[in-house]
């Protein structure tokens, strides 16, 4: 099937996985991360080992090959505690992509041009069988940001949008970026811009003092749709940025 569409796939499978089989219907979210580890072979045994309880759906190797991990009709166990807009613990909704990279603790890197290219092959082929919205193309980030910070601000979301394979503002960086740092004055627009959050998809995170929270969504939105600076700080950019999302 998967040479059909020009994907080679190899079935590499790991048996962390629910047993009970979904229904089609029921996946609507693909979430991307990346492996945080220092080697692949480490990653891929991590994401094998009965022991470890972690898994995905697809990996995708710094050279570009694809191994399937667990079939798409099963849970595999990548997302963790983990929301979106209604929707809570998104393994029960999600295919989990991982992609080889050694992550913020390890000395992040960018992501390779062959690695892109197969990430881009699988999400169309992915979208097309089960007719996810490319809003539902999300980070492990943008579902746990006080936890995760996968796939990270390397990752091309900007690229993915322009190939209707994410979801990105169309402001241009000359005209917004001049308000970067500027602080918002107004409490209705402070309000307003976590209020944009909630509708884009982000809930206040369980558990965490409301200052707290808001610091780590902040981020979370900066790594996806400001990626040149994230310091948890809403500036007027940012305010911008979540209008112009909401809008479109």
């Amino acid at each position: 099937m998967y040479q059909k569409i020009g994907i080679k796939m190899t079935p590499s499978y790991s048996l962390n996985f629910r047993p009970h089989k979904r229904s089609k219907k029921k996946i609507k979210y693909i979430i991307i991360h990346y492996t945080g580890m220092k080697t692949e072979s480490a990653a891929i045994k991590r994401l094998q080992d009965s022991k470890s309880e972690v898994s995905a759906h697809y990996y995708i190797k710094k050279n570009g090959d694809i191994l399937n991990l667990v079939p798409d009709l099963y849970e595999a166990w990548h997302a963790g505690v983990s929301n979106w807009k209604n929707d809570k613990s998104l393994n029960k909704y999600s295919i989990g992509i991982e992609l080889t990279n050694l992550g913020h603790q390890y000395g992040y890197e960018n992501f390779s041009q062959k690695q892109i290219f197969s990430l881009k092959k699988l999400l169309n082929y992915l979208v097309k069988k089960y007719k996810i919205s490319k809003k539902s193309i999300l980070g492990h980030s943008d579902i746990s940001p006080n936890r995760k910070k996968d796939p990270g601000e390397k990752f091309p979301w900007k690229m993915l949008a322009k190939n209707k394979l994410g979801w990105w503002h169309n402001l241009k960086l000359k005209n917004i970026k001049k308000f970067r740092k500027i602080e918002l004055t107004s409490k209705t627009e402070k309000n307003r811009f976590f209020m944009n959050l909630r509708k884009i998809g982000y809930n206040d995170i369980k558990g965490l003092k409301y200052s707290i929270s808001k610091k780590y969504l902040v981020k979370a939105f900066q790594r996806r749709f400001r990626q040149s600076l994230i310091d948890g700080t809403v500036d007027k950019e940012c305010y911008l940025i979540s209008e112009n999302l909401v809008s479109n």
